[in-house]
């Protein structure tokens, strides 16, 4: 039997805890707006915590010719890099040349070049490269600042080149981002929430339907089964690959709009070489994979692209999609890798806007906010990628300003999130002042710590005078302190909530390691006391 109880209306109710979700919470409370948002697991636990990682402009939607997506990702950047300066950071990416190299798809690019040139089909030739990387340097219309533009690169006795193939002479350096991205969207809802916001995790939106000119939301609390009832003058579905379904079975509408979904796997192996740059792969069959430096010790490597039938299904790297990862990564370095080298494998599904046309490319991978009327007002939310988030954000606040009325100006813009209020060179210097506060600290603790927390680390820390005064030490330098900060702060529920999602210490745990640290989590969680030390 469960207990229901209403709250007063708020002016927004938002399904979806990832980091459109977030975002919009985020940019509505800052407003002023009245905001709840329900997600059914953890935050960031589905699509906004299995992407690449990166946050770019999208090289290859050039040859697409998607210049309006790239344009508003290119000038999204640096405004991003400035916000959270702790959770990414500026990345070169190294694009491998060879004369030799054939590709058998098609894209609109190369069908135009076919035409004009038909001696050009299947190639990519050096000049193509060139004009893309040109444009990709000024789409942004003069808005990068930070960020160094492309340059030509020898692959003959450079760090660069040692890990690759011997084929390969020459390449092509750009610049783009990396980002923590299921720690972005948590970042998110803690501002938002600190805004005004009511952030509600493990809490599914069991239906939703109009009352006069109202939404009436039922939710379940997914734990211990209380339902609630909450009303809302407007209804945003941030649903990702369950958008969809939110508005079949939840919301109960029929509308020809929906999403097709694309499961997209990494593998993530050992270190394969020692510098901090990425590469872009380019493969034969036009698909592109990047090999990133991840966590120090391992290098990360996708992504795929297949079919993804069912939201409902959980995503995982198939055996086949593992093995055309190593094979396409073997054809460009210089040591082939096989199944014994991945430590780790991952699968996130991206879902695409889809307009209800019976092609298969009718799908996009930019974002599409739909407004449906009849009485409350309901935003559906398509598609969308980490970089512009924060643009899709304020393109959902205009949209909601005309259903609403009177909304204060956008505000995100240049606003750090917490942890973020040092500059994007800052994280160096924020490294020695932690280890000359906190001697216990060594190097890799304290870089672990900024790289995690920014400025908010000496709260976290208070006045520990050792690591001991930190409780215990769950393994790899996660402590009890820490636990109770990401508990206390950042909606952490279980093990994997903070070892796959609010980090990912998760590689070098064990599993008597991981037990334990569920072990202490449940007894806090559940009200107990619990020695902190041992």
């Amino acid at each position: 039997m469960t207990d229901q109880h209403e709250s007063k209306p708020t002016d927004l109710f938002i399904i979806g805890g990832g980091i459109n979700g977030c975002g919009i919470a985020r940019d509505a409370a800052g407003r002023g707006l009245s905001v709840s948002l329900a997600e059914m697991g953890d935050l960031a636990s589905a699509t906004s915590s299995a992407s690449t990682k990166l946050f770019h402009g999208g090289l290859r939607y050039l040859e697409y010719f998607e210049f309006r997506l790239v344009h508003e990702a290119l000038a999204e950047r640096e405004v991003l890099l400035r916000a959270m300066p702790h959770i990414s950071w500026p990345m070169r990416f190294v694009l491998p040349y060879h004369p030799s190299m054939r590709f058998e798809s098609e894209t609109p690019t190369s069908k135009i070049l076919t035409l004009v040139m038909p001696w050009m089909k299947g190639r990519r030739p050096a000049w193509l490269i060139r004009l893309g990387l040109f444009m990709y340097d000024h789409l942004d219309f003069g808005r990068r600042k930070l960020l160094p533009g492309t340059s030509a690169l020898s692959l003959r006795g450079t760090p660069e080149g040692e890990p690759l193939d011997d084929r390969f002479e020459k390449a092509y350096e750009y610049s783009d981002c990396w980002v923590q991205d299921s720690r972005l969207v948590v970042l998110n809802a803690r501002d938002a929430e600190a805004r005004g916001a009511k952030i509600m995790t493990r809490t599914k939106a069991l239906s939703a339907k109009r009352e006069g000119d109202l939404w009436r939301v039922e939710v379940e609390n997914t734990e211990t089964g209380e339902r609630s009832v909450h009303f809302a003058r407007m209804l945003v579905n941030a649903g990702g690959p369950w958008v969809g379904e939110i508005i079949q079975t939840t919301v109960h509408l029929n509308v020809r709009e929906g999403v097709r979904l694309v499961r997209g796997s990494h593998i993530v192996t050992r270190k394969l070489y020692d510098h901090d740059k990425c590469y872009f792969f380019q493969g034969t069959d036009g698909r592109i994979i990047f090999a990133i430096p991840y966590e120090e010790d391992f290098t990360l490597i996708g992504t795929t692209d297949a079919e993804h039938h069912d939201p409902d299904a959980r995503p995982v790297c198939t055996p086949e999609e593992q093995q055309y990862l190593i094979d396409f990564a073997n054809r460009y370095f210089k040591r082939d890798i096989s199944a014994e080298d991945v430590v780790w494998t991952y699968s996130g599904v991206r879902p695409l806007y889809d307009d209800g046309a019976s092609s298969a490319t009718a799908a996009t991978r930019d974002y599409t906010l739909k407004v449906e009327g009849g009485g409350a007002p309901l935003l559906n939310v398509f598609g969308g990628k980490i970089t512009t988030y924060r643009r899709l954000a304020e393109s959902a606040l205009d949209k909601i300003a005309e259903q609403l009325g009177d909304v204060p100006d956008a505000w995100t813009a240049g606003v750090p999130l917490p942890g973020g209020d040092f500059p994007v060179n800052g994280g160096p210097r924020l490294v020695v002042s932690l280890r000359s506060a906190y001697p216990f600290l060594n190097e890799h603790w304290a870089r672990r710590l900024v790289r995690t927390y920014g400025t908010e680390t000496r709260a976290l820390l208070g006045d520990a005078e050792s690591a001991e005064a930190l409780g215990r030490d769950f393994g790899a330098t996660l402590t009890a302190a820490e636990v109770d900060w990401l508990m206390d702060r950042e909606y952490a529920r279980s093990a994997e909530d903070v070892l796959w999602r609010r980090t990912k210490l998760g590689l070098h745990f064990s599993e008597p390691q991981v037990a334990a640290l569920q072990s202490y989590m449940q007894a806090r969680g559940a009200g107990k006391t619990v020695d902190s030390s041992v």
